[in-house]
């Protein structure tokens, strides 16, 4: 661990800020860092990323990479013993992605009305809403629910378990979640229980879970990982699937959209629509 808790505190234009966050989410090193990336000002157009390293070698690191951009001006604060982790998540603004509002608790007491709000604590796990996969997902959902009904549902990689409570929010009767990590899985299920859902999370790699194979076909499976995994799981995804049944991807970026549908479409999948936000890719598939 580092002698003390840090915050690195990255500013700067929108392109560099957005250029390092796909470096720092490519570094598997770094998946245990906890960080954030949003809009300090827009008058200015300043965005803002703020990361909380948990030893020495991943501070550095992440120095490492924001230092290749040097357009953005970078600091770093010791923290005291305070909930720090809280602190910053308590300053994410609420996200809007279609029928989905997603808050955290300091947000509570002002959802809008006419729409699902999920509220997600996000602790040490990815998926808070802000991140543009997450959005892109919510988003793709969202156009697939006009005039689709998914019953069985299943998400990979389910992070905060936003994906998988909203599809129970809007009617799916089971949904599951696997994560590779166990802390996730906990966050994910106490989710699910503020959101008074029945989602049910698993630790597993993938799809290996007894529970999930069990509860195959699903009509519809979210997988929001990265590009390399998403090619790794296309059969294990069509598998689980019932024919006409639905995936959504994301975690990949727009440049490796091209790479992840072709694995798809040699497994059977067509393109139904592909979305985008900022720098990263959805896609919207079909079992034949």
């Amino acid at each position: 661990m580092t002698d003390e808790p840090l915050q690195i505190i990255a500013r700067g234009p929108r392109a560099p800020a957005e250029a390092a966050s796909v470096a720092l989410d490519g570094d598997p090193g770094l998946e245990g860092v906890t960080y954030s990336i949003i809009e300090e000002d827009e008058d200015k157009g300043v965005f803002r990323i703020d990361a909380y390293p948990n030893t020495t070698i991943e501070s550095d690191r992440f120095r490492d990479h924001l230092a290749r951009f040097p357009e953005l001006q970078v600091t770093v604060e010791k923290l005291g013993d305070a909930d720090w982790l809280a602190m910053a998540l308590s300053g994410l603004p609420p996200v809007r992605a279609g029928r989905f509002f997603v808050f955290g608790m300091h947000d509570r007491g002002r959802t809008p009305v006419n729409t699902v709000n999920l509220r997600i604590e996000a602790g040490a796990a990815f998926g808070t809403g802000h991140h543009g996969s997450t959005v892109g997902c919510l988003a793709a959902f969202d156009y697939m629910l006009r005039g689709n009904r998914f019953d069985r549902v299943l998400d990979v990689g389910a992070g905060t378990g936003v994906l998988a409570i909203a599809a129970a929010r809007t009617g799916s009767s089971v949904t599951l979640g696997t994560d590779i990590d166990p802390v996730s899985v906990r966050i994910a299920r106490e989710n699910a229980k503020v959101n008074h859902t029945n989602s049910r999370f698993f630790t597993a790699s993938g799809l290996g879970h007894p529970v999930i194979e069990a509860g195959a076909p699903y009509d519809l499976v979210f997988a929001n990982i990265l590009a390399r995994p998403l090619v790794w799981l296309s059969h294990d995804i069509y598998s689980a699937l019932k024919p006409g049944g639905v995936a959504i991807l994301s975690g990949l970026l727009r440049s490796q959209a091209r790479q992840v549908l072709a694995a798809y479409v040699s497994k059977g999948f067509k393109l139904e629509r592909r979305l985008g936000r900022d720098a990263w890719a959805t896609l919207i598939l079909r079992r034949r």
